[in-house]
């Protein structure tokens, strides 16, 4: 790519570490159950940490973690500093770190305290009620609190309703008041009904603008780029519709298997863990209809209105896979039933590939094809938008299906980017079509910072801006059109699992969703080339 220093159409403020416009947070307090959790050493802890790095916690604010561990502050706090050095120079870790700030960790700990206990306890509430207050009148935080359950989702329910009885979470509709919110992490129920009954139970103790259902995939920043693309770009728009789009392309792949969490993955399986929110998010942002105003909730009522646009799915529109043996990164890997923590002859699915049909105006019969797996060939996710192709071929010796189709990708991970493909004149004698590629790579036009994804969202937490997070209704859509697949695969194992290598790039039978409907459709590589967004 062109040397971007002197680059005309270069932003002045690439490179920087926040926009202008982002001010630190007023005070407010932070507790985390589940502080001895992976969640939040991995995650939560190292991004408080990047926004501290960059200017963007609050002046006056405490972060008190809750655990059933008898251990001190000084010993929790420690915990998370070796984590965090641990993802020094490891090109796998979350957060790509070169170094430690000592000052800024300094700064972050000395707001930072520890208190044991057990959830389901009523009497730990009451004795955390007084810490809180305690360290609110110490540190002037004024009363704002953000509960964060980094927990099992099992304690969601019970854990609010304790909060509720000791009077934690109370909420006033007056400017003046301290405000109090809470973070649930998925899953959000496992089915319609359960979620559903969530929903009920959460929402006798909290009221909706309280409550902050968090998906991390919408944290990242290419996932919000879309927006910006779409919505910022008069070129797009015209474009972005059944008139022009033959159909699009959702993969989410990792080359990870379960990783030890056998038990977890038994009960849950690809299409829980994945598709009702990190996918849906991603089809989301892709498909729904401008908002009226860049407001949360004009957003989120988009949101909600494409959801309950898509048809429920049948069984025919899914397709579940299971990997077996099979190499990954040059390293034989074994199969899921293998693993520790699952059943010899599990069905539960590792993969799933999904048809689905939006019905309303904009993508009347335009298909969206969405995929999901553990060990496959690489570790990607991207969206990809093929383009109708023209409606004749008005060049010697080029037929109409000779010409590969145009695609319009966007990277959300990794080498977070867009590209667009055409084509163009092959230099020479004749006229011979080349495809060509316009990039655009996020290294190369803005200065990387750390970050794991929950930076903006925690941010939103205590900012009190709901957009990124999920509402009630929303929750309930995403079940329900993804609830008939579930009920049919509980009720038949499938014929033949596993059903694909590990290392490849799905079991055969996804590659019909597409070419059922059209012969001349096929998923694009999985294992695309870096910096290649061709098929």
């Amino acid at each position: 790519m062109t040397e971007l220093a002197n680059h005309p159409l270069r932003d002045d403020h690439a490179g920087t570490s926040e926009p202008a416009s982002a001010k630190p947070p007023g005070p407010c307090s932070i507790i985390i159950f589940g502080a001895g959790g992976d969640l939040t050493k991995r995650l939560l802890i190292p991004a408080l940490f990047n926004l501290a790095q960059t200017g963007l916690t609050p002046e006056k604010f405490v972060v008190i973690g809750a655990d059933i561990a008898k251990r001190s502050t000084d010993d929790w706090t420690g915990s998370l500093h070796k984590i965090l050095e641990s993802f020094i120079g490891d090109p796998n870790a979350e957060d790509q770190i070169s170094t430690i700030s000592e000052p800024s960790w300094s700064k972050l700990i000395a707001h930072m305290s520890y208190v044991q206990g057990d959830f389901t306890d009523a009497a730990f509430y009451q004795s955390l009620k007084i810490e809180i207050e305690s360290l609110e009148a110490k540190h002037g935080t004024g009363g704002n609190r953000v509960f964060y359950l980094a927990v099992a989702d099992r304690f969601f329910g019970t854990i609010i309703e304790h909060l509720g009885a000791a009077g934690l979470v109370e909420h006033k509709d007056d400017a003046n008041a301290p405000w109090r919110r809470v973070v649930i992490e998925k899953p959000f129920g496992h089915s319609f009904e359960s979620a559903r009954a969530l929903n009920a139970q959460i929402l006798k103790v909290l009221k909706e603008q309280q409550i902050y259902r968090i998906d991390h995939f919408l944290g990242k920043e290419t996932v919000q780029n879309i927006i910006a693309l779409r919505f910022g770009n008069g070129m797009f728009e015209p474009i972005w519709n059944r008139d022009r789009i033959d159909h699009v392309q959702i993969t989410v792949a990792e080359t990870v298997g379960v990783e030890g969490r056998g038990k977890f993955y038994e009960q849950t399986g690809a299409l829980r863990d994945m598709v009702p929110n990190h996918v849906f998010q991603l089809l989301a942002m892709v498909a729904m209809e401008p908002p009226v105003g860049f407001n949360p909730e004009a957003i989120r009522s988009k949101k909600f209105d494409l959801f309950a646009a898509i048809e429920t799915l049948t069984e025919a529109d899914a397709v579940r896979g299971q990997y077996g043996t099979g190499t990954v990164a040059d390293k034989p890997v074994i199969a899921y039933r293998d693993e520790p923590d699952v059943a010899k002859d599990s069905a539960t699915e590792t993969y799933v590939a999904m048809r689905l049909k939006i019905n309303n105006w904009r993508w009347a019969g335009v298909p969206f094809y969405i995929r999901t797996g553990k060990h496959m060939s690489c570790r990607m996710t991207e969206i990809a938008i093929q383009f109708k192709k023209a409606p004749l071929a008005a060049f010697q010796d080029t037929s109409l299906e000779t010409l590969p189709p145009n695609w319009l990708v966007l990277r959300i991970q990794p080498d977070e980017g867009i590209a667009l493909q055409f084509e163009v004149k092959h230099p020479g004698q004749t006229m011979r079509l080349a495809p060509a590629n316009l990039e655009f790579w996020y290294r190369d036009w803005f200065k990387p910072e750390p970050n794991v994804g929950y930076e903006t969202l925690l941010y939103d937490c205590m900012i009190g801006d709901q957009t990124l997070f999920q509402r009630a209704d929303m929750v309930e859509e995403t079940w329900r059109v993804v609830q008939d697949v579930i009920d049919a695969w509980a009720s038949t194992k499938p014929i033949e699992f596993p059903n694909y290598e590990s290392g490849g790039a799905g079991p055969a039978a996804s590659d019909r969703l597409l070419s059922d409907d059209d012969k001349s459709r096929h998923w694009r590589d999985v294992a695309i080339p870096k910096k290649d967004p061709r098929a």
